[in-house]
């Protein structure tokens, strides 16, 4: 029997100053890819990446970085071990990184794709102070009843990101997030910390972002899939054109279901493979599976997955 792998993907958070350096340096199909996105955006990933610079950070500039690198460290795993993946799956805008694991979109074309993402989203956000904020320890019907309560009262704050059993991150106006704190903290939140973020994520305050990112989607987009991808909107499975364009426009203002969708794949899988800087989804998965958790995020662990998964 083959093994059943999902391929998933981290979202924003996951960047780090020197990230795919080591692809970098010892891959002419890295260079290669830095080369083709660097042509498409006319972002100068090698000085992005490599150096100390205020960019990282910014939106436009962390979702195609992040992408590029999880598509290298994704192509390179699969050019050596052939393995095709039974789901992909992402964390935001890891979504992106999944479908071009799954064949749904051009790899440089979604580095493009979500340049744009990221500039629509600080475009949306750039009239009024946002935030978001982590919330650990408390249940989801808690935290979401005490956003419920907080709108009630004129505040602008959403939960957004139901990443592991007891974190949950919250989006919105910056001042109503600061408000929560003490709230959430009376309510039992072992930690109530805002987040260094300048956007406000999968939250109606995105709402001008649908069109245009609707409009690029519908160019990029192939109706054919070697995998099917895990929606952050539904926890389910879609393997269409049609469905992606609908899902992924929806995500763009509705809440991440990162942990329901490890939850509903997991006994569809053997094993999950992580692609991209660090191991952030390992952690966000032991609330939700024991399966194995392998990750490729340089050079030395790839080799190190590929002899792992070779046990399994």
């Amino acid at each position: 029997m083959s093994l059943k792998c999902a391929f998933v993907f981290p979202g924003q958070g996951s960047q780090a100053l020197n990230m795919g350096k080591d692809f970098f340096e010892n891959s002419s199909e890295a260079k290669e890819m830095f080369a083709a996105a660097k042509e498409r955006t006319s972002i100068d990933f090698e000085t992005l990446l490599f150096t100390e610079n205020e960019n990282l950070s910014q939106t436009e500039f962390t979702q195609p970085a992040i992408l590029l690198i999880s598509t290298i460290a994704n192509r390179l795993f699969t050019q050596k071990t052939g393995i095709v993946p039974t789901l992909t799956m992402g964390h935001s805008l890891g979504e992106f990184s999944a479908l071009v694991a799954s064949g749904a979109i051009d790899a440089i074309d979604a580095v493009e794709l979500v340049n744009l993402r990221g500039k629509l989203m600080s475009d949306a956000c750039s009239k009024q102070e946002v935030g978001m904020l982590v919330s650990l320890a408390l249940d989801d019907t808690t935290v979401e009843k005490i956003c419920s309560e907080a709108r009630e009262n004129g505040k602008q704050v959403w939960a957004v990101n139901y990443n592991s059993d007891g974190q949950i991150v919250i989006a919105g106006i910056k001042k109503d997030l600061e408000e929560l704190v003490d709230v959430l903290k009376n309510a039992g939140a072992k930690r109530a910390m805002l987040l260094n973020m300048s956007v406000a994520s999968h939250c109606p305050l995105l709402d001008s972002a649908i069109e245009p990112l609707e409009a690029k989607l519908s160019q990029m987009l192939k109706d054919s899939f070697i995998a099917p991808v895990v929606s952050n909107v539904t926890a389910r499975p879609y393997n269409t054109k049609a469905e992606a364009l609908e899902l992924l426009t929806k995500q763009l203002v509705m809440p991440v279901l990162y942990k329901q969708s490890v939850k509903n794949i997991d006994d569809m899988i053997d094993c999950y493979i992580e692609f991209g800087h660090g191991n952030v989804l390992k952690g966000l998965n032991k609330s939700s599976t024991s399966k194995p958790h392998f990750n490729v995020s340089d050079m030395a662990s790839l080799q190190a997955t590929i002899e792992a998964i070779k046990e399994l």
